[in-house]
C-alpha cells in the first residue's frame, strides 16, 4: 500500500494557505503584503502563504509560509474562510485556506519566493495577485465581526496606551465615530482596563489617563466572547 500513499484514481486539487496580516499605527489599520517573486503574477502584490506539505496540518503551513516569507514568527493566526473558485489559479486547481492575525508593527522582511514584504494602509492596497482582493474583503468583515465578540487591542496597541488610541483604533477597523463619553464607558464596564500609572493631583484634564489591559480579564473575555453594542 505505500507505493499507492499519495496516488488516487480521481483528480484532486493542490492545497494553499494564505494569511491576512492586520497591523495598526495609531491612526489607520495596515495590512502586510509580499511581492511576488516568481510566477504566475511576478510583480504583484500578495498576501503571505504557499502550498501544504504533506506532513503538515493548515495551521503549521500558514505559520510556516508567514515565517518564510516576511521573517515573522509564532504569529496566533485564525482560519476564517475557504476558497474554492475552479479558475483561482492559473497552475492547476486550487484550494486555499485563509487566516487572518494581528500583530504589533514591527519590521518585516521578504523571503522564499517573496521579493519584498511591506505594510500598507487599507486604503492604498495596491491590485492583488489571484483572487485575494476578494480574500481581503472576507477578511476585514471577518475582522469587525470579531471586533464585537472578543477583545482585539492587545495584539495591535503598544503595551500602554490612552483611550483616545484605543477608540481611533476600533474607529479604524468599524469605519465609524463613536461618542467619546460612550465609548469610555463601554470599555470601562468590561473591565478590560487598568490605569496604567496614576496621574498626579491637580494634573489637567487635557492630559489623558494611560491604560493597560487587565491580562486576567482580557484572557476570559477571549475565551467566552461578549456582545459590545454601540
Amino acid at each position: 500500500m505505500e507505493e499507492f500513499k499519495y496516488h488516487y484514481k480521481y483528480p484532486h486539487p493542490a492545497v494553499t494557505t494564505d494569511c491576512v496580516i492586520f497591523g495598526f499605527d495609531g491612526v489607520s489599520i495596515k495590512v502586510l503584503l509580499i511581492q511576488r517573486g516568481i510566477e504566475p503574477f511576478k510583480g504583484s502584490w500578495a498576501f503571505p502563504g504557499g502550498f501544504l506539505k504533506m506532513d503538515e496540518t493548515a495551521d503549521e503551513c500558514a505559520k510556516r509560509e508567514l515565517e518564510e516569507e516576511t521573517g515573522l514568527k509564532n504569529i496566533p493566526v485564525d482560519q476564517f474562510y475557504t476558497f474554492t473558485s475552479v479558475d483561482r489559479d492559473p497552475r492547476e486547481r486550487v484550494i486555499t485556506i485563509a487566516y487572518f492575525a494581528l500583530v504589533r508593527m514591527g519590521e518585516v522582511k521578504g523571503g522564499d519566493d517573496a521579493s519584498n514584504a511591506r505594510w500598507f494602509s487599507y486604503d492604498e492596497i495596491p491590485s492583488l495577485a489571484f483572487d485575494h482582493d476578494r480574500i481581503l474583503r472576507k477578511a476585514v468583515s471577518a475582522l469587525k465581526i470579531r471586533i464585537c465578540f472578543k477583545p482585539i487591542g492587545f495584539d495591535l496597541l503598544p503595551e500602554i496606551f490612552t483611550m483616545s488610541e484605543l477608540q481611533n483604533l476600533y474607529e479604524a477597523i468599524l469605519e465609524i465615530k463613536f461618542d467619546r463619553r460612550n465609548f469610555y464607558n463601554k470599555m470601562m464596564k468590561l473591565g478590560l482596563l487598568i490605569e496604567a500609572e496614576k496621574r498626579p493631583e491637580n494634573t489637567p484634564s487635557r492630559i489623558p489617563v494611560k491604560y493597560r489591559f487587565n491580562p486576567d480579564k482580557y484572557t476570559e473575555l477571549k475565551q467566552k466572547g461578549f456582545r459590545l453594542e454601540f
